[in-house]
Formats: structure tokens, sequence, C-alpha cells
């Protein structure tokens, strides 16, 4: 008996190891200290250097059962890019600079092959959020998950001069409401959705005009990462007041979190076109559109808060980032929360 007949391969290990090491050293920055397989990721303190007071801000997520979809197309390199997508929005959405981030990957059975794809997935996230990939863990885990299965989750770290988080406390009545436009669902609410839709190779193969491309083509479309948008509105000059990345909960959990007291948003439906496979989704699964912006992003991935005098340039720098943006709604005073109008 060794470890190997006892479902944990050694040597997949090392090789998943060798084939990642390509994508991985794609996403250095200056700061990055060694190389991948050390027991910990070194990362240099300079990026710190110059602020007043630096705040170091960090989020953690996965990309819950989206992956199941994954498994059933067998493709498996763009979930990567929602799991660092689902880290580095929260980073940003605070005013940060997502500075590093590390994966783990827990597998029934490792194949290199397939880890490597994964990876290939997180790293092409950290390039698009400008952050270093600097470690991770695949860990194999025989009889307590299925063979050809595995979870996905990371975390990222960043940093602000505190003079610079969107904590939202600023919020006033009249300031204007901008949306960025998402890619489609993103990585939250699968669970609904792998109710609705019929989840066969043939179902998630199957095209649809109104989308103009296959269901599993559309669902697996990686989640937008909005970290460079932020950056060029910041450089612009605008001070944005609050930041929420429409994430679980949607609308209604999520614009609140931005929000102090005393402040509530106004969002206007026909401000902007919610995406198709929205539409299809609520029609097929017959859902309540309250359900909807409860659950879903419904089009817009990232929604700002800011100044009436900003949103020209608000917008331009947004577009110039290469996002979408509108202006979808407005504050006023009332209880904190949001309404969909």
């Amino acid at each position: 008996m060794d470890y190997k007949k006892a479902g944990v391969d050694i040597e997949a290990g090392y090789k998943s190891v060798e084939l990642m090491k390509e994508y991985v050293k794609g996403t250095a920055r200056r700061e990055v200290l060694g190389g991948i397989g050390g027991f910990s990721g070194a990362f240099s303190a300079e990026a710190l250097k110059g602020m007043e007071k630096p705040v170091l801000l960090s989020g953690t997520d996965g990309v819950g059962t989206k992956l199941k979809l994954a498994f059933l197309m067998d493709r498996h390199d763009t979930v990567g890019i929602d799991c660092v997508a689902m880290c580095v929005n929260d980073v940003a959405c605070a005013g940060g600079e997502p500075l590093f981030f590390l994966d783990y990957i827990a597998c029934g059975r490792n194949i290199p092959e397939k880890i490597a794809a994964i990876v290939k997935g997180v790293a092409q996230g950290c390039s698009m959020a400008g952050a270093a990939l600097v470690g991770g863990e695949t860990a194999e885990h025989p009889d307590l998950m299925p063979e050809e299965e595995y979870d996905l989750a990371g975390f990222s770290v960043g940093v602000a001069d505190e003079k610079d988080l969107i904590t939202g406390a600023g919020i006033r009545e009249g300031d204007v409401l901008i949306g960025m436009a998402s890619s489609g669902v993103h990585s939250n609410g699968f669970s609904l959705v792998r109710k609705v839709f019929e989840m066969t190779r043939e179902s998630l193969d199957t095209y649809y005009e109104e989308l103009g491309a296959t269901l599993g083509d559309t669902l697996l479309t990686p989640t937008k990462i909005y970290v460079k948008a932020l950056k060029a509105v910041k450089d612009a000059g605008v001070t944005v007041k609050g930041a929420s990345h429409i994430t679980g909960g949607g609308f209604y959990e999520n614009i609140p979190r931005m929000l102090p007291e005393g402040i509530r948003a106004e969002v206007k439906k026909d401000s902007y076109e919610v995406p198709a496979i929205f539409k299809l989704l609520q029609k097929k699964g017959n859902i309540e559109e309250k359900v909807m912006y409860n659950t879903y992003n419904m089009g817009l991935g990232m929604v700002l808060a800011v100044s009436p005098e900003d949103v020209d340039i608000t917008i331009e720098a947004i577009r110039g980032a290469g996002e979408i943006p509108y202006v979808v709604g407005h504050c006023r005073r009332g209880e904190k929360g949001v309404d969909i109008c």
C-alpha cells in the first residue's frame, strides 16, 4: 500500500505545478519576491510607500455551483477568472488596488491538465486586475468528493490610502448612480439557474437566437473585472462616493450596502438594456421580477454613486477603460434601501 493507491497522486501534483508555472509567471509584479513552490508567497511592502495612511483590504470568495456547468461541458479555463473577479471587485469597490491573489483548488482526483487549465484562468483574471498570483493550494480529496469534480476559491489582498477609501459616507441627495454593464449572470444565482434549465450537455449545447450563442457558452461567460475601470475613474480626478459590487442578493441586498442612513437609491429599469439571458431565465422559470432583482445583477455588475457634476467625466473614464456605463438612477432622502422603478 502506498499514498497513490490510497487515492493521492503526488507525482500528478508535481506535474500540475510544472504546467501552471508559465501562467503564474505572467502575473508577476515587481513587488513579488521568489517564485512559485515555496511555503508562502512573498510580496514586498514597497507598494505601500508614498501613502499617508496605507490600509490593507482583503476579499475572499469562490465560484459556487457555476462549476457544475464547467464539469458538464468539460471546460475549465474560464472559472478561474470568475474566482478572481469575485474577490478583486470587492477590494476595488472599497477603493483598493488589488496587489496579490492566492487560489485554493480541492479536487477528487488531481488531473494535471485540468488543474493547469483552471490556474490558467486564475492567472488571466489576475492579469486583468493587475494583481500577482503569488501562490495557492491544490488539495486532492479522494472519497470526499467525486473524482471528476473540484471546488475553487481564493482571496485577494489590496491596499488603499485611508483618504481614498470608498465608504459611502459622503453620499447625498441628488447624487447620481452609474452602472457598469455585466457580462451576464457572472457567478451568482446558479442554484436557481440549474433548476430552470435542464443540466445536460445537450441542453447546454442548445443554440438560442436571442442569446446569439449556446446556453452553455452564455452561462459560462466569466465575470467582469472592474478594477481598471474604477482606477480610470479615480485617475480622472473623480471622487467615487460609493461603489457596490452586484453579486449574490442582487440590487436589493448590495446597493444599500454602500448607502449611509437616511439615503435611498432609485434605479430606473428602463435606463439600460437587460441582457437576454435574464429575460430567458425569467420567462422559462416563471420567476417574479422582484426575485430576479434580488438574485441577479440584471446586467449591472458594478454601481457607483458620484456627484452630478462628475457624471460626464465618470462616463468617459469608464468607456476609456473598455467598459460600458449607464446613468441608472439617483439618490434621495429616505429610509436606507433601494427602489427599482
